[in-house]
């Protein structure tokens, strides 16, 4: 079969010989097959470059993200084991708190006792191990959750102590504990032969002896329950403290408050008279708890 053969000519623009090429067709058709092949070859090689260039840059981006997000979950976790560390040092004061004012914790009824160690040591870790981020963040999140949980029996704990304490703080202003006048007890509590008709009879109170007009304050914080005149006990102050306690201030000078009045310890209730059957300037002074009479001395300091 005869080839086509084609010829080419290169005329330079000086002066110098013309060049002919003379090619057959099918040299012709393997130059250009040739020629598609390398230009081929280059551009997969080109995109080839581009694309391990591309994933290069991607992935130097998610080495440096991945540094980042562990420093993030290093200092996570620094702020949750600083948490769990809180936790225990509140933990531990309630429970000193409550040791003090002899107040039973109702959240470690039926544990067992004199076991060492913290309730979230076990919760705190290190995330520089090794392991798996996946399995940190989870950690992080449970222990979260649960050293919040804590915190909210924490919360609740606490809030019963302050209610308990203000009781206790209430009980205690509450409490007659300091002289409503300063003299010398002429008279105790108890059995006695009275002054007056020298029957032996029962003293509900006791005598405290001091000057014409001294001032007489009140011993606790209470609401005045009655001001009144009585033959006997003269012009007498009755104080209600609450708790089932009242106090009585008899033969007064006179009294500066009125019933229903609120009153503070310290606060000024009268002045000391001799009004009533009375043998001399005196204060008849009388606690009672729930309507009976005991002795004064059980709460004065």
């Amino acid at each position: 079969m005869s080839q086509n053969f084609y010829t080419f000519l290169i005329i330079p623009k000086r002066k110098s010989s013309v060049r002919k090429f003379i090619l057959s067709s099918s040299l012709l058709k393997g130059l250009a097959c040739c020629a598609v092949i390398i230009l081929l070859s280059s551009m997969y090689t080109y995109y080839d470059y581009i694309k391990i260039k591309r994933e290069r840059i991607d992935l130097e981006r998610l080495r440096k993200q991945t540094i980042e997000q562990k420093v993030e979950i290093d200092a996570l976790v620094e702020k949750v084991n600083i948490f769990s560390m809180k936790m225990d040092e509140l933990n531990q004061l309630d429970k000193n708190i409550r040791t003090m004012a002899n107040v039973e914790d109702n959240r470690y009824k039926g544990q067992l006792l004199g076991i060492g160690g913290s309730s979230n040591e076990e919760m705190r870790f290190k995330s520089g191990t090794g392991a798996d981020q996946k399995i940190i963040i989870a950690k992080i999140h449970h222990n979260v959750d649960q050293l919040t949980k804590d915190a909210n029996e924490q919360e609740k704990s606490f809030n019963e102590l302050l209610k308990y304490l203000k009781k206790q703080r209430s009980i205690i202003a509450a409490t007659p504990s300091m002289w409503p006048v300063q003299g010398w007890v002429t008279s105790e509590f108890g059995y006695r032969a009275s002054p007056i008709s020298g029957v032996r009879d029962f003293h509900k109170g006791i005598d405290i002896a001091a000057q014409a007009g001294v001032q007489v304050t009140a011993p606790a914080d209470g609401i005045v329950s009655e001001v009144f005149f009585d033959r006997e006990m003269g012009n007498a102050v009755k104080i209600d403290h609450g708790y089932g306690m009242s106090t009585l201030y008899c033969h007064l000078l006179r009294s500066v408050l009125t019933q229903g009045a609120i009153v503070k310890r310290g606060d000024l209730i009268g002045y000391v008279g001799n009004t009533g059957r009375s043998t001399g300037y005196h204060l008849h002074y009388s606690v009672f708890l729930n309507g009976v009479p005991i002795n004064p001395r059980r709460y004065l300091n």
